[in-house]
């Protein structure tokens, strides 16, 4: 027999005053009534009720359990509600894992947006670039860049992610401005140390055309934002996301470089564990990144 029956039917005999009177209001007999009785006074070896014809009574034990259970169902109906509470209105910890350049300079500022939209909910973003194990490392949501491949995730597609040229006016001043991908290989080239084979790009270009290019440079870094500043300084053309050049374009400290070329545009997901039930802070959430980023169909 269901502990937790037991112990509600247990609470109603004692709050209503007798066995036909909890039968009643459960919708049960008072036969079955009377078996969750015994089958606590069987469980705990001691009696919990004394019955006359007239009048039932409390033992000793049967008052320290009426209590506990009252607090322990107190407890369960707490839990229900405030996970209803949760599921109507977006508070809590929301868990987010993106890639460097992407987090920083356009997930951030748009994370912003959100929680002045929701203010009972707390955000802690990861920074990887590798790509996110949400179900070991506990994450809520990630921003994935390639393909996906685990069967256990959702995946919903954002905007390609694209990388441009970009370089110092110092620089192009000095060496010129490139007219094909083809003239790159004349350059310094400030490339990632961490692709395997970033002497070699392959960009896009109008009408479909691509263009693979070795290149070469006498500086590469492992971050992103490094590289940036290596092209401020007029050290060579960087390869970076738009995102994080963005502001230096706007303001003239870069310039364009080819801007109808960019590297192969890499495919980019949002991805989150399917949930029948999903949270309203993971419901809107995943909501706001697709307005934001996500493809227009």
């Amino acid at each position: 027999m269901n502990k937790l029956a037991s112990m509600e039917m247990f609470v109603r005999v004692v709050d209503l005053g007798s066995f036909s009177a909890a039968a009643d209001a459960c919708g049960v007999s008072p036969t079955m009534v009377a078996k969750h009785i015994r089958e606590i006074e069987a469980r705990l070896g001691a009696r919990i009720l004394h019955r006359t014809t007239r009048r039932q009574t409390l033992s000793d034990v049967g008052r320290l359990y009426y209590d506990r259970c009252r607090q322990a169902l107190a407890s369960i109906e707490f839990a229900e509600s405030s996970a209803s509470e949760l599921q109507a209105s977006p508070r809590g910890l929301l868990r987010l894992v993106a890639p460097v350049s992407f987090g920083t300079h356009s997930l951030v500022p748009a994370l912003g947006q959100y929680m002045a939209e929701h203010p009972d909910v707390t955000i802690e973003l990861t920074l990887d670039n590798g790509r996110p194990r949400l179900l070991d490392d506990g994450f809520d949501v990630g921003v994935l860049v390639g393909e996906p491949d685990d069967a256990n995730l959702v995946a919903r597609p954002l905007k390609p992610y694209r990388r441009i040229l970009a370089a110092a006016p110092a620089y192009l001043a000095k060496r010129g401005q490139p007219m094909h991908p083809r003239e790159l290989a004349e350059h310094d080239c400030l490339g990632p140390s961490y692709w395997r084979r970033y002497d070699h790009w392959r960009l896009a270009g109008p009408e479909d055309e691509t263009c693979q290019v070795a290149v070469q440079g006498r500086f590469s870094a492992n971050q992103g934002n490094t590289l940036r500043v290596a092209a401020l300084n007029g050290m060579g053309i960087a390869l970076q996301p738009e995102a994080v050049l963005a502001d230096d374009l706007a303001a003239g400290r870069l310039v364009p470089v080819l801007p109808e070329w960019s590297l192969m545009p890499s495919p980019m997901y949002l991805v989150y564990a399917s949930d029948r039930h999903p949270t309203a802070k993971l419901r809107t959430v995943i909501d706001f990144l697709l307005s934001r980023f996500g493809v227009a169909f």
